[in-house]
């Protein structure tokens, strides 16, 4: 009988299911995590944490009130009892809590419990928002960050709640090219948010306080 080139071969067909199941088995095998931190300004907290490897997406959102859905005009007006948050995405294969949690630590001023830098209010406040054994890692952070400083953390460990991601405006905001007004004439989102972020003085606060521990810092403070 001639060989049918059509027909796969027996050897090659196994060969082929066995590398499809591996294949298959790693990607089930991702270990996908989320935490949800509150570092002020969410445009910040989100361009800084997409940079870390294993990150897989941060969203700009609000967490910790009383209202659901609540808008972005709502939670900066005050009231609904939310602040601006960020949900963290990650493959914990890749990246330990512990390490990001470490981070937001030095990408924030801890020792501010009034709001972040020039963003004042309850809604720029800081927290981490964690249940069970990410709360346990969290206090762990917490109580190292406070170690290695040397000064009071006021950041709360706050249980685990709803978030609510804000509008498709604020996702991004970093890297979008679409053109807005500002007080510095027409400019590209990516552009107003930089000049934001060095006229708040986030970075140059951050690096007093952590020095070269500060991990985000470098691209806005020379």
């Amino acid at each position: 009988m001639p060989f049918d080139i059509h027909r796969p071969r027996p050897f090659a067909l196994a060969i082929f299911m066995i590398l499809a199941c591996a294949i298959s088995s790693k990607a089930r095998a991702a270990d996908v995590q989320t935490i949800t931190v509150a570092g002020g300004c969410f445009w910040c907290v989100e361009s800084d944490f997409e940079s870390v490897p294993g990150v897989i997406e941060a969203v700009s959102g609000f967490s910790g009130g009383n209202v659901a859905n609540p808008t972005y005009k709502q939670v900066v007006n005050g009231g609904t009892g939310h602040i601006e948050a960020v949900q963290i995405t990650y493959d914990a294969d890749k990246v330990q809590l512990r390490s990001l949690l470490d981070a937001f630590f030095r990408s924030i001023d801890p020792t501010d419990a009034g709001g972040q830098f020039c963003d004042r209010g309850r809604s720029y406040t800081t927290a981490i928002f964690a249940s069970g054994s990410d709360a346990q890692v969290a206090e762990a952070a917490k109580s190292a960050a406070q170690s290695a400083l040397g000064q009071t953390i006021v950041t709360p460990i706050l249980p685990e709640g709803p978030f609510y991601a804000a509008d498709a405006y604020h996702q991004d905001y970093y890297k979008q090219s679409d053109v807005i007004l500002t007080r510095f004439g027409p400019r590209k989102k990516s552009e107003a948010y930089k000049r934001y972020r060095v006229a708040c003085g986030r970075d140059a606060r951050v690096q007093q306080l952590w020095g070269s521990a500060a991990p985000f810092t470098k691209k806005y403070v020379n």
